[in-house]
């Protein structure tokens, strides 16, 4: 799915039976393309908010393919010492961020799978860059939404918050069914699980996004659909209207 992304985001590291899959997904809900810009449009606001509130150090679960607009893109244009980890279980896109990022000593990439937090947290190359002592951003973007209930995404996300000092701010984006078109979601996660990806779409409510953000307080204007979180101009917002809502997005911060 990290592939399928980056196709619809223009990307050029996919393969042919991700194109195919997007092509699929498209005939079913035509403006995917648009939900995907509206989360990366969000990611940047998300991590430009961050700096300005202090961080200066992020961690990126479920980095997926390097396109444009990258955490440490955004995060050291603000400031150049930003530090920061990538993290994805893909081979193939920590090869590409190994390629992409092999001159850079501020930013590295971690092979390893989210749903094992001792493996992302206590990885060495994640203990070299990332101080725990003070506040991390940690990103999980387009990410907690292919975790069933069944593997216990709210205690995972939990086990994360809590490696996590004061002053340390989580960003979350997730697919959610609330005001959609209950048949397209459904030919969707239809598509994905014909596909036989290992990723398989969960998608959540308003009030089960709003759990995984545990007693973290939001910031304004709160869990929203993440077109609507804090735009600052039209790039951010699809012509779409169900597209600014298909995905909620929030950050917030740790006391």
């Amino acid at each position: 799915m990290a592939r399928t992304y980056d196709f619809l985001l223009g990307g050029a590291h996919n393969f042919a039976v991700d194109r195919e899959l997007a092509v699929h997904v498209e005939r079913v809900m035509p403006d995917a393309r648009s939900a995907a810009r509206v989360n990366r449009a969000f990611l940047g606001r998300a991590v430009r908010f961050m700096v300005d509130q202090g961080v200066r150090q992020f961690l990126d679960i479920g980095s997926g393919i390097p396109t444009v607009a990258n955490v440490h893109e955004v995060a050291q244009a603000q400031d150049p010492a930003c530090r920061v980890v990538y993290v994805d279980k893909d081979p193939i896109a920590v090869a590409h961020s190994e390629l992409m990022l092999a001159d850079d000593d501020r930013t590295t990439v971690v092979h390893a799978d989210m749903r094992d937090p001792d493996s992302v947290l206590d990885h060495p190359e994640t203990r070299r860059l990332l101080d725990f002592d003070r506040p991390i951003g940690l990103l999980m973007l387009m990410m907690l939404h292919w975790l069933p209930d069944e593997a216990g995404p709210r205690e995972l996300v939990a086990r994360y918050r809590d490696a996590l000092a004061p002053g340390s701010h989580l960003a979350i984006t997730h697919v959610t069914a609330d005001n959609q078109d209950q048949r397209r979601l459904t030919e969707v996660t239809g598509l994905i699980r014909q596909s036989r990806s290992a990723d398989q779409l969960t998608e959540r409510s308003h009030d089960e996004v709003l759990e995984l953000f545990g007693d973290f307080e939001l910031a304004e204007p709160g869990l929203v659909g993440c077109a609507g979180w804090r735009p600052t101009g039209p790039g951010d917002i699809s012509d779409t209207p169900q597209m600014n809502m298909v995905i909620y997005g929030g950050v917030a911060r740790k006391r």
